[in-house]
């Protein structure tokens, strides 16, 4: 199993997130993910859909053996980041990072006019 916690791991690392992040993220202990992070164990079905939900990924991306990278523009990677960090807000945190949001695209807005 190897293959996939080399991918799990690639995949936090890309995204900018720690694997205690990521375990916390998906309602796991450290000490279990670190066991799939260090390929001593496998996670069943239901966790390892909730750990390619915290990663943004499918479970094929993560327990393919020939993962190949996919180039991917930074702008598409810090999408990706903002899309694994908003899953893990309550509504309240949306709100707020909503309302900031449309505020830098506001300004954004202004600046090109």
């Amino acid at each position: 199993m190897e293959p996939f916690a080399t991918n799990l791991r690639r995949r936090a690392e890309r995204l900018g997130i720690s694997n205690a992040e990521v375990a916390r993220r998906a309602g796991l202990s450290d000490r279990r993910y670190g066991n799939y992070i260090s390929g001593r164990r496998e996670p069943d079905l239901s966790t390892l859909v909730r750990i390619a939900n915290v990663l943004g990924t499918s479970v094929d991306e993560l327990i393919c053996m020939n993962l190949d990278e996919q180039v991917r523009t930074s702008e598409e990677l810090f999408q990706e980041r903002i899309v694994a960090a908003v899953q893990a807000l309550r509504s309240d945190d949306l709100q707020r990072v909503a309302i900031m949001i449309e505020a830098l695209a506001s300004a954004r807005n202004d600046a090109a006019a």
